[in-house]
This record gives C-alpha cells, sequence and structure tokens, in this order.
C-alpha cells in the first residue's frame, strides 16, 4: 500500500543509518521501525550476521588446550553445584 507521509529529518537520517547498518532498503527500515514501535516482531528480517576478525594468538598457544581446561572448570562448578543441593 501506497501512502504519502511526512518524516523529521532526524527521524529520516536514523532510519537510512539502520537501512545502511542492516543492507536493507530504506522501505524495510521504516516498516522495521513501525512494527517495532507498535510492539509487533518484525517479519522477513535478515539473520544476525557477527564479522570475523583474526584473534593474533602468540605463538604456542594451544586453543584446543584452553577448551579442555574451561570443560574441565565447568564439570567440577556443575559437580559442586550438584552435591551442595544434597
Amino acid at each position: 500500500m501506497r501512502t504519502t507521509v511526512s518524516i523529521d529529518p532526524d527521524l529520516a537520517a536514523k532510519l537510512r543509518n539502520m537501512a545502511r547498518e542492516r543492507g536493507i532498503t530504506f522501505k524495510e527500515a521504516l516498516n522495521a521501525a513501525l512494527r517495532a514501535g507498535l510492539g509487533e516482531r518484525a517479519t522477513g528480517t535478515r539473520p544476525y550476521r557477527l564479522k570475523t576478525r583474526k584473534l593474533k594468538l602468540r605463538a604456542g598457544v594451544d586453543l584446543d588446550r584452553a577448551l579442555r581446561l574451561a570443560a574441565t572448570l565447568e564439570d567440577e562448578e556443575t559437580i559442586r553445584r550438584l552435591e551442595l543441593r544434597k
């Protein structure tokens, strides 16, 4: 449906920024903002994308070992919490 509306310049700028950041059209940004303002979930939105970056790890850092250590610590904490329930 086509409708003519007057949008304040500051809101139009925010909508343009939102459209640029999300990689969507101005129309899609406006509709998403209206849906959010009316309490509806936006339909047809693109999935969230996270930009990847290099970790820049120092030589000798073994991530597999760090993950094993984290898993062990998590297991120990889970066991401790379960024992507290008894």
